[in-house]
């Protein structure tokens, strides 16, 4: 019984820390309502053109504001209150999901709609996820985070599992506006659990555990500041790897853009099958968060990343080759083996790229110094969702030349090989230890 209490996720976070308890259950319940509108968005979009193309043009709406306001959010971050900024950019959130829904609502069935408001989600989201993230560090002790990082996993691909489902079948059953409207309810519940944190201010120069000129500059506020973190990140090389090999997953092999096809030309069923590949990548993630006991454990958490997102190139690879087999023949019933088969290669590849997210977050928030932590968190969600953003117009394009099978397989191909080029121009990363780490 011990031994699988050991490979059990560590709850302790939850357990000794109220406020982070309250942030876990709100955004959990929030991301579930955002997993409805990314799904009906996608939807909506592939309905009003019938290309995965434009599908995946919503990448490159979200990812302009938030690569510049994800940057710039990160120093806001750094020099201000973070609940309040948190906050503010929550409040923002919403009033942009509650616009999606009137846009349905009213039967606009316009595209460029859709992306103007995918891009001022994005703008909202890009100052909203580094101040949720730089909290987190001072709402649990340090030797927490890998188990507090392993939770957020969870609560985030339980949302990212039922959630597409849930999207594809209110789509299905009541159409968009049903979608969109449970999303802009279920976001109250981050509302709440941030406005219920304590105040979480930038530590003064007498209680930062940094120098005080380390600590001053926090109270600056500008584009200035922004250089000043990417100065920083550049004088750091495994936080930097960490980023780069995120990259070469995300940018070269993110899969989402090229599901709606996947449901309506390979193994047929549509937006139900959509729903269901979708949710799959996230039952693997599921998976393994519930079981990662042992990840607190583990000492080269650099070598653990490369061989987890290996194995996602992989099962990106898998999945391409599953609707190779079966070919574009536009069935008119759900091809079972071939769905199975697909949504195994993408469970496989939501566990690698659980793991990978949980030691790539510890890494950046143990390294990273408190003042330099809001920008750096900056970057990171830049990475972690621009990157699938532009890899949803690079195999939307791919997918428009070679079809979407190929496209997929030659993702999966690229990844694994672009990602140990990048470990071996850094093999400081290959040897990045836990006990004494380096950023």
């Amino acid at each position: 019984m011990a031994r699988v209490n050991g490979l059990l996720a560590d709850t302790t976070p939850l357990r000794t820390s109220p406020p982070f308890r309250r942030l876990w259950w709100g955004l959990g319940i929030s991301n579930l309502g955002s997993q409805l509108t990314v799904v009906a968005v996608g939807l909506q979009v592939y309905a009003l053109t019938g290309s995965s193309l434009a599908v995946g043009v919503l990448g490159i709406c979200a990812l302009v504001p938030l690569v510049v306001l994800g940057l710039y959010g990160g120093a806001l971050v750094d020099a201000y209150d973070r609940r309040k900024v948190a906050l503010a950019a929550s409040t923002a959130l919403w009033v942009v999901t509650a616009l999606i829904a009137l846009q349905a609502w009213l039967h606009l069935d316009s595209v460029g709609v859709l992306y103007a408001l995918v891009a001022a989600q994005s703008a909202a989201f890009a100052i909203n996820n580094p101040a949720r993230s730089a909290i987190i560090p001072r709402l649990v002790e340090p030797r927490l985070l890998p188990a507090a990082n392993a939770l957020q996993t969870i609560a985030w691909n339980v949302a990212l599992t039922v959630g597409p489902l849930g999207g594809a079948f209110l789509v299905a059953l009541w159409g968009y506006q049903v979608a969109y409207t449970i999303d802009a309810v279920l976001f109250t519940a981050a509302l709440w659990a941030v406005w219920r944190l304590p105040d979480i201010p930038p530590l003064s120069a007498d209680d930062a555990p940094e120098p005080a000129p380390a600590a001053r500059r926090r109270r600056v506020v500008g584009w200035r500041s922004v250089v000043d973190g990417l100065r920083y990140l550049a004088t750091q090389p495994n936080v930097r790897t960490t980023f780069l090999v995120d990259l070469a997953a995300m940018v070269l092999a993110s899969p989402r853009v090229l599901l709606p096809a996947a449901g309506v030309v390979f193994l047929g069923g549509g937006e139900a099958t959509t729903g269901v590949l979708t949710a799959a990548f996230a039952v693997g993630a599921v998976l393994a968060g519930v079981f990662s006991g042992g990840l607190s454990r583990v000492r080269w958490q650099g070598r653990v990343i490369v061989w987890a997102i290996t194995a996602y190139g992989l099962s990106i690879v898998l999945f391409g080759l599953v609707l190779v087999g079966v070919g574009p023949t536009t069935p008119t019933t759900v091809l079972v083996g071939g769905l199975v088969a697909a949504s195994v290669a993408l469970a496989l590849a939501g566990a690698s790229d659980a793991v990978s997210a949980v030691f790539r977050q510890t890494i950046l928030q143990t390294a990273t110094p408190d003042d330099m932590r809001g920008r750096l968190q900056g970057v990171f969600i830049v990475v972690v969702a621009g990157g699938p953003r532009l890899g949803e117009l690079v195999l939307g394009a791919q997918a428009t030349w070679v079809g979407e099978a190929w496209a997929a397989v030659a993702g999966g191909v690229a990844c694994v090989v672009v990602l140990w080029l990048v470990v071996r121009a850094h093999r400081r990363f290959w040897r990045y230890d836990a006990l004494h780490p380096e950023p």
